[in-house]
């Protein structure tokens, strides 16, 4: 039986869990590009350390899970510009949507933000129709 939606489950509840129990200790929504944001700006000085443990978890925990893992096929480009470019893209829609998926998506929506909602509606739109003009029309995915 193919397991990958076990996998994707088990992500959804840690994600939420983390969301949870980082609104219950903070009192505040956690958005990753909010923490990270707020390291580059200094705009959380007063809120460092937990920051950079909370970026240090996140980088350090997929590698990890490796050993659970069989052959993962991600379908990600080897291609290191088009990384680049998708990563400075998703900078740049997280910055105009004031909030990222987790923010928006996972805290927001759970939350009914109308601004959630509409938030996660416009980055899956807009993710959509990159993937479609990165694929069908450029040809580079």
């Amino acid at each position: 039986m193919h397991q990958d939606w076990i996998w994707g489950a088990v992500g959804g509840l840690m994600i939420g869990a983390a969301a949870a129990l980082y609104l219950l200790a903070n009192g505040r929504v956690l958005g990753a590009s909010g923490i990270l944001g707020g390291l580059i700006d200094r705009s959380g000085r007063n809120s460092t350390a937990e920051r950079l443990s909370f970026l240090a978890g996140l980088i350090s925990i997929p590698p990890l899970l490796v050993p659970l893992y069989a052959v993962v096929d991600t379908h990600v480009t080897s291609n290191p510009v088009l990384l680049i470019v998708a990563g400075l893209l998703v900078g740049i829609g997280t910055r105009l949507a004031n909030g990222c998926t987790s923010g928006h998506g996972v805290c927001g929506m759970s939350r009914f933000s109308l601004r959630g909602f509409v938030a996660t509606v416009f980055y899956l739109l807009g993710g959509g129709l990159m993937l479609v003009l990165a694929r069908h029309v450029l040809g580079v995915i």
